[in-house]
């Protein structure tokens, strides 16, 4: 039962309920309860399975940031961080609190950071049963029923899918909106039910906060091998491998995407993994394959079969982004505690569809900033309506949607990190070789989880190095289950003219963004990146 000052803490907000309440229902009521709204359907397997459409993915352009003194002078603002007006969130929160007090409410209180140190305590206020249970199931819980009772929420989650903006009066581009109120400690997410909005939300909040406290907020996977002090991080956008590749047999998963690096070590934000399932197997991916099929598991527009309730991992005619939603302890090989020690090696991950870039090298500190900044990877044919070639995309700190502050923030703490717990720091392409897409193909992931091996265990830093005359990376000339040829990317184009032309080109992208991004104080690292 919820206590006097959690019942006033809803009318505090502006949200005197008119119908039921539900505050921290357990899982399996937050089944039953999501089942009698027919918020979804209950796959053979025990899986939660709900449509997201219209939007079956994030909605960045739907994205801002309300304009107050607090944040004006810290926010980086442009395409990104778009400001929104005060009083135009004044008068949309009303509308949206007014919408939430006529409907049956779901209610969790828990943490966002493992670190209790730097942990900040969130709330979720949302019309869906689903919803809630994807925020349980997403960020951590607080075991001690007493705790529990008088958590006070840092932050809180005004979630209300089912409510449409009116943009010429609200303000917003369009009927679905995302928006961050700093000053108010208040997200407020409003005609989507794609879930991601939510974690991704909370995201952008510890990317604010956290830098202040010397703590490096990071878009990346974890895991460690012997023990805690054999740490790696993983950075990647989505489609690189992030997931993939940190869910090893032999080592243990700290977390799949978002992580603080505080001079205490690594620790997850979160306690539970969200992974792109979209033509996932059995034999790739053993350990995220199975979640597909466990209970507490919630797919978001994965196809089912109406009548006897079997999914489709192979389907995309609802979308390439399908998604599972997991806790981690659905994991074999993770660790409940959701932290580690300082990691000895950092793998940046890029999906280059062009085919130049190397599938592994090592980089200087100086360049694991450049490379930071620049969060290079390629979008090809396919992925978005109108891509018909690939096209280069450079997402800041590999995690640009979600980074309130200048690049230069993020990366100076980087590179202090890196210097202090001396981190060896790897640039690995999971993308194309021996020609651009659609000519070239995609690298074998054999050779990438060898690649990846030889790095964690050390083997990989012994080999001699030669520099890539173009991006001036230090590429190994061998690596322990790889065929030499493949190291060197220019050696597996059939013509080395258009391998030329296409390195120059790339390189020439890279200049460019890297110049829009790096602000004044880190622009003298421009001499580590590309040449032409």
């Amino acid at each position: 039962m919820p206590t006097p000052e959690k019942e006033k803490s809803l009318q505090s907000l502006g949200i005197t309920p008119k119908a039921k309440v539900y505050w921290n229902l357990p899982r399996s009521a937050l089944y039953e309860e999501a089942l009698r709204r027919s918020e979804g359907l209950l796959s053979h397997g025990g899986t939660f399975v709900i449509n997201t459409q219209p939007y079956t993915g994030r909605l960045p352009n739907d994205k801002f940031i309300v304009s107050e003194p607090a944040s004006q002078s810290r926010v980086n603002w442009g395409k990104i961080n778009k400001p929104f007006d005060p009083a135009k969130f004044e008068a949309l929160k009303k509308r949206v609190c007014d919408y939430l007090a006529s409907k049956d409410l779901f209610i969790q209180d828990h943490y966002a950071g493992a670190d209790e140190r730097y942990r900040i305590p969130t709330r979720i206020v949302s019309e869906r049963a689903i919803a809630a249970l994807f925020a349980r199931t997403m960020l951590i819980r607080e075991k001690n029923k007493e705790k529990m009772l008088n958590l006070v929420p840092q932050f809180t989650i005004l979630h209300a899918p089912g409510f449409k903006a009116a943009p010429a009066r609200d303000g917003t581009r369009s009927e679905a909106f995302i928006l961050l109120n700093f000053a108010q400690k208040m997200v407020m997410i409003g005609g989507t039910y794609y879930l991601g909005e939510i974690k991704k939300s909370i995201f952008s909040v510890m990317n604010y906060l956290l830098p202040e406290k010397g703590v490096l907020p990071m878009h990346c996977s974890t895991n460690y091998g012997r023990d805690e002090n054999d740490a790696a991080i993983f950075f990647g956008l989505s489609g690189t491998g992030k997931t993939t590749l940190s869910a090893a047999p032999d080592r243990t998963l700290v977390g799949d995407d978002e992580h603080g690096w505080s001079d205490h070590g690594i620790f997850n934000f979160e306690g539970g993994c969200y992974a792109k399932v979209i033509r996932l197997s059995k034999e790739g991916e053993p350990e995220i394959f199975a979640t597909t099929g466990r209970f507490g598991t919630i797919l978001e527009n994965v196809v089912i079969d109406p009548e006897t309730r079997a999914i489709d991992l192979n389907d995309d005619s609802i979308t390439e982004n399908t998604r599972a939603t997991y806790p981690i302890s659905h994991i074999p090989n993770m660790t409940l505690s959701g932290q580690s020690g300082h990691p000895k090696n950092i793998l940046m991950l890029t999906a280059d569809a062009f085919g130049i870039l190397p599938p592994v090298s090592r980089l200087t500190k100086e360049q694991a900033m450049y490379h930071f900044i620049s969060g290079y990877t390629a979008k090809v044919a396919g992925t978005e309506s109108g891509v018909k070639e690939p096209q280069a995309t450079f997402s800041p700190c590999f995690g640009g949607p979600f980074m309130p502050l200048p690049p230069a923030a993020y990366a100076k703490l980087l590179g202090e990190k890196i210097t202090k717990y001396d981190v060896r720091v790897w640039l690995v392409n999971t993308g194309w070789s021996g020609g651009a897409y659609p000519n070239g193909k995609r690298m074998d992931l054999a050779v990438t989880r060898a690649i990846v091996k030889a790095i964690l265990d050390g083997s990989l830093a012994k080999i001699e190095t030669r520099i890539d005359p173009h991006f001036g990376l230090a590429v190994p000339i061998g690596c322990p289950g790889v065929p030499p040829k493949i190291l060197d990317p220019k050696l597996t184009w059939k013509d080395p003219a258009a391998y030329e032309k296409k390195a120059g080109e790339l390189a020439r992208m890279f200049q460019e963004h890297f110049l829009e991004q790096c602000g004044p104080e880190l622009r003298s690292l421009t001499a580590v990146g590309p040449q032409v």
